[in-house]
């Protein structure tokens, strides 16, 4: 933790709001992205990242300074996030229909873009299939680069059960991408090349 985020929490255990704000601008693109990845939708990750930091503020008293501060934040988003997940399953609201993982790059050639958006909701839709701790459990390790520890701290498990679940996972990510087979739209694109004569 950098000694400019020591001296904000410092504060806002003083109860200083403005520290905290200074913690919210740091911490609101990690935050929202680990949301957006989770849920698939911008709106949804927006909600999940404010009810994140009004989580982190009333808790901030239970923060233990030993942990990393960013770990401790995005613990709380991913819990979060599960619950939302759970939710939207007993409401029979397929994640399959989520929009893109990443919102999408206007500046790319239409092309691109459309090669980018498939690989988007292929990526997606291979999330899908796993169960809300996996799927948070991959986000923080390969989108974050956590470290078994910090993703079992965030998650409340032990190493070995994080280490099991991105196994796991990474089976599971393995075998839906081979039964997916080649991208349709790389595909197509090769029928509509002229050929080199």
């Amino acid at each position: 933790m950098s000694e400019l985020e020591t001296e904000w929490l410092t504060r806002v255990l003083k109860g200083d709001p403005e520290a905290f704000t200074q913690l919210i601008e740091t911490y609101q693109g990690p935050v929202y992205n680990l949301c957006y990845r989770m849920l698939g939708d911008a709106n949804d990750a927006e909600d999940a990242a404010q009810e994140t930091f009004l989580r982190a503020y009333k808790g901030i008293r239970r923060y233990d300074n030993q942990r990393s501060f960013s770990t401790w934040l995005l613990s709380i988003a991913a819990h979060y996030c599960i619950d939302q997940i759970r939710r939207r399953r007993f409401s029979a609201i397929s994640l399959e229909e989520t929009p893109e993982l990443d919102p999408p790059d206007l500046t790319p050639g239409p092309e691109t873009a459309l090669l980018m958006s498939e690989d988007q909701k292929r990526v997606q839709s291979l999330l899908a299939v796993l169960s809300p701790q996996d799927r948070a459990a991959v986000v923080m390790r390969y989108w974050y680069d956590l470290s078994y520890e910090e993703i079992g701290e965030a998650l409340s498990m032990s190493v070995s059960a994080i280490k099991s679940r991105l196994h796991r996972a990474r089976r599971e990510l393995a075998h839906q991408w081979t039964e997916q087979g080649p991208k349709p739209v790389a595909v197509e694109r090769k029928c509509h090349e002229s050929p080199a004569f």
